[in-house]
């Protein structure tokens, strides 16, 4: 893609009242755009990003027996009547303009509205365990939305829901999507720390996170480096020096932000929408059920948290919006034929033929923090000069040499 044709710009000044790290530089670098508080549009180089980490979950959902569905945003209140949560005041009442009745809800979660469709579609033994997944836009009334995609009130998330005939069957898939979300994570460049924790307004049970440490997270937990075992602050007995007890190392607290979470949910919702299933005794029984959240913007805000430096962001590859940024600083054919060959080899390039100054497009590119920038000027001549965004060292080489080094 020209840099010419880009519909964003990026901009040298920093964004009102926001404090944390990745709301400064999404926003300065035009990947996102700050509609109202909690609220933000994605824009292309920030919609490519999103894409890419919906793809990563996308493949590791599927490889755990996952099915994609979409589910919709409007949640008639008679869903969450049924479990008692259409009094809990973190959702989006909808409001009917002509009669000033209010039968919706914006959709918070989907515990009840997968519980009723299973209803329809699970009546044996023979038809469990199952799986589904969505991809959507969830609506949370955030009193405190702040730090940017961090905590926001309108948000994209994966929510996975499954149904099991025991509780045995139950925590075999729970352990198989704690090591999916393992791979999600590292797949996208984190280190995200496995943290036992509360249910909320989810479950009663204890529940399980997954937690980037960073300075800028609202959440604490304390953890064990020797071991990883970890716990949210808010059930915590740990202290700081004290003993893990899992191994017996010493305990540490850490701010950190919460990019994932897995609930067990028991037979709490089959039991609401009478989710029952014939054992192969012929009896009767209710479907324990576990829920399963990402959120992406949250995973795309906690990556520039902890992958950037003073110039701007540093994308890992996997989710970044371009794998090479190509910059021309001065006339040359040589520029076209890289752009050309990079994209003949399925190479996605962001090639800034702007023209401003050579200054500006150097500046440009470590904002946004592709991985790999090309320069092609008078000074490289012939050949490219070739610098990985998280070195500080460039080296000149030739176009095959370039070639060889993007390609596997």
């Amino acid at each position: 893609m020209r840099q010419s044709e880009l519909f964003t710009k990026t901009s040298r000044q920093f964004p009102k009242d926001e404090a944390s790290i990745s709301a400064q530089l999404l926003e300065r670098a035009g990947f996102v755009y700050k509609n109202s508080a909690g609220v933000y549009s994605f824009l292309p180089l920030g919609w490519r990003v999103v894409k890419k980490i919906a793809q990563i979950i996308s493949e590791e959902m599927a490889a755990i027996g996952g099915q994609e569905v979409f589910l919709p945003a409007l949640v008639e209140r008679r869903y969450l009547d049924k479990t008692g949560r259409w009094q809990v005041d973190i959702g989006f009442e909808v409001k009917d303009k002509r009669t000033g009745e209010s039968r919706f809800v914006l959709g918070w979660t989907h515990e009840e509205v997968a519980a009723e469709i299973a209803s329809r579609h699970i009546s044996s033994y023979k038809d469990l365990p199952v799986a589904v997944y969505q991809i959507q836009t969830k609506f949370r009334n955030e009193p405190r939305a702040k730090s940017g995609l961090l905590r926001t009130r309108e948000f994209l998330m994966k929510d996975l829901y499954s149904f099991h005939a025991s509780e045995k069957d139950f925590e075999r898939y729970y352990q198989n999507v704690k090591r999916a979300y393992q791979k999600i994570f590292k797949r996208v460049g984190l280190k995200a720390i496995y943290t036992l924790a509360g249910g909320g307004t989810f479950t009663a049970s204890a529940t399980h996170e997954f937690q980037v440490i960073a300075p800028v997270g609202e959440d604490t937990i304390f953890v064990c480096p020797k071991c990883d075992y970890a716990e949210n602050g808010e059930i915590s007995k740990l202290q700081p020096g004290s003993h893990c007890p899992k191994c017996r190392g010493t305990v540490q607290r850490y701010n950190a932000i919460e990019v994932g979470n897995i609930f067990p949910l028991g037979t709490k919702y089959s039991q609401a929408f009478n989710l029952q299933f014939l054992d192969k005794s012929g009896r009767k029984n209710y479907l324990v059920m576990g829920s399963y959240g990402i959120g992406l913007g949250r995973v795309m805000a906690a990556a520039v948290e902890v992958s950037h430096d003073e110039r701007g962001i540093i994308w890992p590859e996997t989710i970044a919006p371009f794998p090479v940024h190509l910059l021309k600083l001065s006339p040359s054919p040589l520029a076209d034929k890289v752009y050309r060959e990079l994209a003949a080899r399925g190479i996605s390039v962001l090639y800034d033929d702007r023209p401003v100054s050579a200054g500006e497009k150097l500046v440009d590119a470590d904002l946004l923090g592709i991985p790999y920038r090309l320069v092609v000027s008078g000074k490289t001549g012939s050949k490219v000069e070739f610098k990985p965004r998280n070195s500080s060292r460039a080296k000149l080489l030739s176009l095959k040499e370039v070639i060889r080094c993007l390609t596997p």
